[in-house]
């Protein structure tokens, strides 16, 4: 579970990037995470436009605390996520995002995320609602998702992002996120190193799968949540060795004279070594297979309460069965001690 956890939480925290329309991604240098907002210049972005191989370059502009959201059909705020975008240059693959880009041009219309959680109202295809103390027009709606930082999305062209955000963080001559497409037969690596060599040392330039990387580094590492996560499964590991190495101690204690007599017939203790891991390892499959199951269970239900991407990937088979063989192992190295030294004359 708590494998699952920490998978759910670096998938919702992957899931807007991965949702970009863009071979190479650019950004604010000091951005340590793309859920903050750090922009850069647009004459940046249209200097890249420039650059050999780049087909195109176009701006998002983002923003996680300034956008709130008052649910139409209750009435309380709440704090959501917010993207604008040229919709004649839109920059991401939603398919419902491209077939509404006309009606985003209108003023003060926007479309919102289905798959937000449902005290934010935002499932109920509401027709209007109030965004920052603005009455706004939703003209469709996209299935994103929220993460362990934002609880719903909103989406707008970049004319109402600005009209919306006012004050200097709504200055639409600041980018948060250049995403550049590359041309066909291009190599998007050699283009990433043509756009750091021509662009200031205030902008990093990423591939997708190197950015993605380089979030999932800064969420495992210095968030919360990572940590919290891996410190989980080490515990829950630590505890079930302690209880497979008490299952399996007691057993030995009951079956030592068994042992003894073997070891009295001229059975080598490598012999009763092999026989106490195989005995092991068929205690961690016993608990390893109902726990899978169960778990997939869980994960269908925590996912459908939470709307998290909770899901039974070949990573975490694979890993939490290496973990629970790994676990029943090495308890049972440590208890097979009392075969080893069993001495039939004393046993008997």
């Amino acid at each position: 579970m708590q494998l699952g956890f920490e998978q759910a939480f670096f998938d919702s925290s992957l899931q807007v990037i991965r949702e970009l329309d863009g071979d190479i991604l650019i950004q604010s240098i000091h951005k340590y995470q793309f859920a903050t907002r750090d922009p850069f210049s647009r004459s940046d972005l249209d200097a890249a436009q420039n650059v050999s191989g780049v087909a195109s370059a176009r701006p998002l502009y983002a923003d996680w605390f300034d956008f709130f959201w008052k649910n139409p059909f209750d009435g309380k705020v709440f704090l959501v996520r917010a993207f604008g975008f040229d919709p004649d240059a839109p920059v991401f693959l939603f398919p419902e995002v491209e077939a509404n880009r006309e009606k985003l041009k209108e003023a003060s219309t926007i479309m919102v995320d289905r798959r937000a959680r449902g005290f934010l109202g935002m499932d109920r295809d509401p027709a209007e609602a109030e965004l920052n103390g603005a009455k706004v027009k939703i003209v469709g709606s996209f299935a994103l998702g929220p993460d362990f930082q934002s609880d719903g999305t909103v989406m707008m062209s970049d004319r109402t992002f600005a009209s919306l955000l006012r004050g200097p963080a709504g200055n639409p001559s600041e980018v948060d996120v250049g995403v550049i497409k590359v041309r066909p037969g291009d190599d998007p690596a050699t283009v990433r190193q043509a756009l750091s060599k021509t662009l200031p040392g205030t902008v990093a330039v990423f591939t997708k799968d190197e950015l993605m990387e380089f979030e999932r580094k800064f969420q495992a590492a210095v968030s919360s949540a990572g940590p919290i996560f891996a410190m989980g499964t080490i515990v829950g590991f630590v505890v079930g060795m302690l209880i497979s190495y008490q299952v399996t101690y007691t057993d030995l204690s009951d079956q030592l004279p068994q042992y003894a007599t073997l070891k009295a017939m001229g059975y080598r203790t490598g012999y009763l070594l092999r026989v106490v891991l195989e005995q092991a390892a068929f205690n961690a499959l016993a608990g390893w297979i109902p726990a899978w199951l169960l778990s997939i269970l869980l994960y269908y239900v925590i996912g459908r309460v939470a709307l998290l991407p909770l899901h039974m990937s070949v990573r975490v088979t694979l890993l939490s069965l290496g973990l629970t063989l790994g676990m029943c192992l090495v308890s049972a190295v440590l208890a097979v001690r009392r075969v080893i030294k069993a001495d039939p004359a004393e046993v008997f």
